[in-house]
């Protein structure tokens, strides 16, 4: 049965017979649901939500009135073929939203679990957002662009597409980012820049004193140093040996475009 008897969905709502729709889920007065999606328990579509083909949602998603979820791609080359939009579980997409699917054949935007993204905002095709993130009002987020778990990005903030979050880095708000941000750290300025620790953002994530202590050493190494980027990397993986040291290195050494330094 394409949708669970325990849901309910209001009388002015459309849901294509085709469409999956799971126990307990909410369906608010004049949503839309195409063929090809699913819906997974204990969901809530506010009103006048669309969401469109070949999009999935997990359990427990809270989607608010006006958001589009499984848009048609923003890209010149997109031809129409088949691709999906991924959402996990547990998020929470506030008011007049926009999220895409994948542009190639069987490609994905992936949104990973708990995530808060609020409003008047868009994440673009072929994005992959970790998990537990937060996204604020009016951020818009360039195709293939990566963002890794707990991160923050603030209001007004725009990220050039392929561009990379690190994780539980914190971005400042109506910060434009064109190259790839390292994890733990805070990023201020229109042209972004980095500007000490996320140490409210590491405290809240349970981080110890003393992996807090050994990320400002790598901070400085890295920023404050003067030593070139392969130097100071050297430095803080002989220096530095901890799970988020490493992460960082590890981080940095796989960025394509270069990060964002002074």
């Amino acid at each position: 049965m394409p949708v669970d008897p325990s849901a309910s969905v209001a009388a002015t709502a459309r849901v294509h017979p085709q469409a999956r729709v799971g126990p307990q889920v909410q369906i608010g007065e004049f949503a839309m649901v195409e063929e090809d999606v699913v819906i997974g328990a204990h969901c809530r579509i506010e009103p006048y939500v669309f969401v469109k083909r070949w999009t999935t949602l997990g359990e427990r998603n809270e989607i608010s009135a006006g958001t589009v979820l499984g848009t048609d791609p923003l890209d010149k080359h997109f031809t129409g073929q088949r691709s999906y939009l991924r959402i996990g579980d547990g998020n929470i997409i506030r008011e007049h939203y926009t999220i895409s699917r994948g542009t190639e054949a069987e490609s994905a935007t992936q949104i990973g679990d708990g995530n808060y993204i609020m409003t008047a905002g868009h994440i673009a095709h072929n994005c992959r957002i970790g998990n537990n993130t937060v996204i604020a009002s009016c951020a818009l987020v360039a195709g293939y662009v990566d963002v890794e778990d707990q991160a923050f990005i603030s209001g007004g903030v725009v990220i050039h597409q392929y561009s990379k979050i690190g994780r539980l880095a914190m971005i400042g708000g109506n910060s434009r980012v064109n190259l790839d941000v390292p994890p733990f750290f805070l990023y201020t300025d229109f042209n972004v820049r980095p500007n000490g620790l996320n140490l409210v953002g590491l405290k809240r994530a349970g981080l110890t004193r003393e992996e807090i202590l050994a990320l400002k050493a790598a901070y400085r190494i890295l920023y404050r140093s003067g030593l070139k980027l392969k130097e100071a990397l050297a430095r803080i993986a002989s220096e530095l040996n901890t799970e988020h040291t490493r992460h960082l290195v590890k981080f940095i050494e796989s960025s394509e475009r270069g990060i964002c330094r002074e």
